[in-house]
């Protein structure tokens, strides 16, 4: 087995997780063939949620998901849980490469009406898709929190900053980490408890968002996560998460389920304000108009 410069031993000879597995399975014991079975089959799983939780779910212990690792040939559990979320994306990636092909071998049909119908039923998608309780439970958070911090990279970050565009409309709690010369530091590092993260994001998995989901977690505030797939490492330290469809026939994922629900979140917290929005959105347009931000038409 390859040796690492530290000495330690890497899983570098194995070429993914269940090879190891099929590899060595014959001479591991009863729990950690256990154990191996459940990695095989919920590699979403042990990629997003912590080893506690893990091993829960299975009924094997910490230290067997430790021992286990090594076996295969990794330095740790930990080590293994990187490979389980490197092949993910790998997957991730070689269907975006997929997808682009075949909209260049498919030129000649008409792209609007497919991406038309893709969208529209990722729409539709959130009616079974998104819990109302859990819905109704994300938005008295956010109505109840002292402050909301909105995150997004990459492709997501446009997304983050309309949510709070519409947000800001009619509360003044609201702010984008990392934008208009603060630092994704400076933001993350008053938070506690009454506080709320909302953390947008999509594959390709920005590491940024799932390093501040962790600091805002360990902080105490309520994190949201809103993203596409159980895969999002970030997903283990969401107190609430959505899950959006987001096929398309084009080569990146589409946002058109997403911005529904965001204008679907803000609307449910105009209606729970009540009066109090109404008086900050005609605040609001107010100045705008006497900024010349609007033009009155």
């Amino acid at each position: 087995m390859k040796q690492c410069a530290d000495g330690s031993q890497a899983a570098a000879a194995n070429p993914d997780i269940r090879t190891a597995i099929s590899a060595s399975y014959a001479e591991l014991s009863d729990a950690l063939r256990v154990a191996a079975d459940y990695i095989a089959e919920n590699q979403v799983e042990i990629a997003t949620r912590s080893l506690r939780s893990i091993a829960s779910a299975s009924g094997v212990s910490p230290a067997s998901y430790t021992r286990l690792a090594r076996a295969l040939g990794y330095t740790d559990y930990e080590a293994l849980r990187e490979q389980a979320r490197t092949e993910l994306t790998a997957r991730e990636q070689a269907s975006f490469q997929e997808k682009a092909r075949r909209l260049q071998s498919d030129a000649d049909q008409p792209l609007l009406p497919r991406q038309v119908s893709a969208c529209i039923d990722n729409i539709q998608g959130l009616i079974a898709d998104i819990d109302p309780s859990t819905l109704e439970a994300v938005v008295e958070q956010l109505s109840g929190s002292r402050k909301v911090v909105l995150i997004g990279a990459l492709g997501s970050a446009g997304f983050s900053d309309y949510f709070a565009y519409l947000a800001k409309w009619f509360d003044d709690r609201w702010s984008v980490a990392g934008r208009n010369g603060t630092t994704l530091g400076s933001t993350l590092a008053g938070l506690d408890g009454k506080d709320t993260v909302l953390i947008i994001s999509k594959h390709p998995y920005a590491h940024r968002s799932v390093r501040a989901a962790k600091i805002a977690a360990g902080k105490g505030a309520t994190v949201v996560v809103l993203t596409d797939s159980r895969a999002f490492p970030g997903l283990q330290y969401a107190d609430y998460h959505f899950i959006q469809r987001t096929e398309s026939p084009h080569f990146f994922s589409s946002y058109a389920a997403t911005l529904v629900l965001i204008e679907t979140i803000t609307g449910m917290l105009v209606a729970r304000a009540g009066s109090d929005a109404e008086a900050r959105i005609q605040e609001v347009e107010k100045h705008n108009r006497l900024l010349d931000e609007i033009e009155n038409v």
